[in-house]
């Protein structure tokens, strides 16, 4: 069976192109973090390796293999896929393990069917991996496949990208992560439909937090971090400024976390201004988004989500990192009347 959660659309065309024989040698599965591009990518290499009569049957010996990272014909490339002889994290997939996989795709199958190079964060290759890759591509083996899994192919080369077959995966409904998470991963309702809605539909984010109590600890502790800071001073709002730079000098994708938290605070109270509370995100703190909301006119609210908007997307965009969060510091609009969040 198929262990992918929706992608009704994505899972129809693999399972076509199967029976009739017309498998491509190179997919680009395209969505945001954690929304089952990895999941799907296994699903493929279970399909075209397996055993069963209605594959991917999940049973076999190949899916079963292929499940636990087994299988001597699957192979998955990464940041951490490979040795590192200086003991240094790697920050980008280098040529070396490129030309690893180029080779061994010129072997023959070893127990499979197929041979299958899942690329975890294709996005991430050198600008030689990158190349070296595309001269494989170009002349494809038999038997042979590759999937390239990407959050962002706009940094991609088109070269890279024009001789794959696109998939896209997009995020699920609010609800069927909830049932998801219920049915399959037996998470309790009022739970479930908390971290359905924070992970805006990336079903694997919430399996992930369902069974890890930390990172919803952390989430807990920035949302008090954020209140602080929105009704400190000047003072306090450029302190937390700048530590907002010192983690972006180390983790861009932190402090973006961070800003997206911040906008999903702030559409909430939204909501809860226009008086659909029904839709908010942060579904526990649903008192303390009534009383804040109170003290807010919907043209500050407003403004201050297109300013977190804008700030994140400067971010993406190189501007300078003080500037731009000191800036969204001073937009932070003030509240009328002081609350007790005791």
């Amino acid at each position: 069976m198929w262990q992918i959660v929706g992608q009704s659309r994505a899972v129809s065309l693999l399972q076509r192109s199967l029976e009739h024989g017309a498998v491509a040698h190179a997919y680009l599965m395209v969505g945001p973090p954690h929304v089952g591009k990895m999941t799907l990518a296994l699903d493929l290499a279970r399909l075209v390796n397996c055993q069963g009569d209605e594959p991917p049957c999940g049973l076999c010996d190949a899916c079963q293999k292929i499940s636990s990272g087994n299988h001597a014909d699957v192979q998955v490339i990464g940041l951490n896929s490979a040795g590192n002889s200086n003991d240094k994290p790697f920050t980008e997939i280098g040529i070396d393990q490129i030309r690893e996989i180029q080779h061994s795709s010129n072997l023959p199958p070893f127990e499979g069917r197929y041979k299958v190079y899942i690329i975890d964060g294709a996005e991430l290759m050198s600008t030689e991996a990158a190349n070296c890759l595309l001269k494989t591509l170009e002349e494809p083996s038999a038997g042979v496949i590759f999937i390239l899994l990407t959050a962002n192919e706009s940094v991609l080369p088109a070269t890279v990208v024009s001789r794959c077959q696109r998939l896209e995966l997009r995020p699920l409904a609010t609800a069927q992560v909830g049932v998801a998470l219920g049915e399959r991963w037996g998470v309790a309702t009022p739970k479930a439909e908390l971290l359905a809605r924070l992970s805006h539909g990336c079903l694997g984010w919430a399996i992930l937090a369902a069974g890890n109590d930390s990172l919803l600890e952390q989430r807990s502790q920035r949302l008090d971090r954020l209140l602080d800071i929105t009704s400190a001073d000047y003072e306090e709002r450029f302190d937390y400024a700048s530590q907002l730079v010192a983690w972006f000098s180390q983790s861009r994708s932190l402090v973006q976390e961070i800003l997206d938290l911040w906008l999903d605070w702030w559409r909430d109270l939204l909501l809860v201004k226009l008086g659909c509370g029904d839709g908010v995100t942060n579904i526990d703190q649903q008192a303390i988004l009534l009383d804040l909301a109170q003290g807010y006119t919907m043209t500050e609210i407003r403004a201050f989500i297109s300013s977190i908007q804008s700030a994140g997307e400067q971010l993406r965009q190189n501007a300078n990192p003080r500037l731009v969060l000191e800036m969204l510091m001073l937009s932070i609009p003030e509240r009328r009347a002081a609350v007790n969040y005791g």
